[in-house]
C-alpha cells in the first residue's frame, strides 16, 4: 500500500457531547466552538448530536422548527468551512409545506450542503411506569435513505430510533457505508439498557464503525438525555466513549483493521441470498 493509500485509510472523527438549553443562539455557538476545537485536535469528520439546537421534546418542535436552509443550517455550513471538516450537523427540528420533520443536514469541507436525512422511524414508544413518548403527535416521518461519501469512506446516515431497525444498517453496509453515525437523544430508561447494546450490535453485524452523538445530561430537563456519545469498530469494542456530561471524544478510523475484520470473517460472501434478502423499496434511497 502507497504512503498516500495508507493515509487514506485512517481519519480523525470527533463527536461533539453538547449540552443543550433553551437558548437557540447559545446552542449554536456552542457548537461552532466545540466544533473548532475538534478540527484543532486533527478531527477531519465532526458529529453533532439529535436536537442540537433546541430542547428534545414535542412541546419545543414546532417553537424551534426553521427551513433549510436557515439560521441553524447557515451556522453549520459556515463551521464546516471555516475548519475544512465534513460536519453531520445532528438534527434540528425542520419545518416543510406546513410539516415538522426531525432533520440530519450534512456539509462539506467547502460548507456546501451535501445531503439531508429525515428520521425515518418515529420515536413512538409506551414504557408503563417509565417513559412514554409519541414523537408523531408533532412530526412527519421521512422517506429516504441516506448517505454521503468522503474521501476516506462511505458514511451512511440515521437518526436515533433508526438505529433500532437492523434492515437500515444492513442496507447502508450493502451500498458500501463503512460507517454509520447516528445524532441520538436516548432516554434514563432505554439508555442504560439498549444505547451501547445497539450500537454494538448494528457495528458487529454490518462489519462497520458506529458513532452516535448524544446531547449531555441535564437533570433539569423535561426530557433527560442518557448521554455516553460512544464509537464502535468493527468488532464490536467500544473505542471511544463520553460520559453523561458535554464533551468532545476522538476515535482515529482505521479503515485498513476494517477491511481485515471483512477478509477474516467474511459474513458478506457468505450469506444465503438464495434464501433471503433485506431490499429497499424503489424511490426510497437518496445516495450522494
Amino acid at each position: 500500500m502507497s504512503s498516500a493509500a495508507k493515509a487514506m485509510s485512517k481519519f480523525r472523527l470527533a463527536v461533539v457531547q453538547l449540552h443543550v438549553t433553551s437558548v437557540k443562539a447559545d446552542n449554536l455557538s456552542r457548537a461552532r466552538k466545540l466544533v473548532k476545537e475538534a478540527a484543532g485536535k486533527g478531527s477531519q469528520l465532526v458529529l453533532l448530536p439529535e436536537c442540537f439546537n433546541s430542547p428534545y421534546g414535542t412541546s419545543f418542535f414546532s417553537q424551534y422548527a426553521e427551513r433549510i436552509p436557515g439560521e441553524s443550517t447557515q451556522l453549520l455550513s459556515e463551521t464546516a468551512k471555516e475548519n475544512k471538516v465534513y460536519l453531520v450537523g445532528g438534527s434540528i427540528p425542520e419545518e416543510d409545506g406546513g410539516k415538522l420533520y426531525n432533520s440530519c443536514t450534512v456539509f462539506g469541507p467547502d460548507g456546501e450542503l451535501i445531503l439531508k436525512h429525515r428520521k425515518i422511524h418515529l420515536f413512538d414508544i409506551d414504557v408503563p411506569g417509565k417513559i412514554r413518548f409519541q414523537e408523531s403527535e408533532t412530526l412527519s416521518p421521512g422517506s429516504r435513505l441516506s448517505t454521503f461519501q468522503t474521501p476516506f469512506c462511505k458514511v451512511g446516515v440515521g437518526i436515533c430510533y433508526d438505529m433500532r431497525f437492523a434492515e437500515l444498517a444492513q442496507l447502508y453496509s450493502r451500498r458500501g457505508c463503512e460507517l454509520l453515525v447516528y445524532p441520538g437523544a436516548f432516554n434514563m430508561t432505554t439508555g442504560p439498557a439498549h444505547w451501547e447494546l445497539l450500537q454494538r450490535g448494528r457495528a458487529l453485524d454490518n462489519q462497520v464503525f458506529v458513532a452516535t452523538a448524544s446531547p449531555a445530561r441535564d437533570e433539569t430537563s423535561s426530557y433527560v438525555a442518557w448521554g455516553h456519545s460512544s464509537v464502535v469498530n468493527p468488532w464490536g469494542d467500544v473505542i471511544s466513549k463520553a460520559g453523561p456530561e458535554e464533551a468532545v471524544i476522538y476515535a482515529d478510523v482505521d479503515l485498513q483493521y476494517l477491511a481485515d475484520i471483512r477478509q477474516q470473517i467474511p459474513v458478506t460472501a457468505q450469506r444465503r441470498d438464495d434464501l433471503y434478502a433485506v431490499t429497499s423499496v424503489p424511490g426510497g434511497e437518496l445516495v450522494t
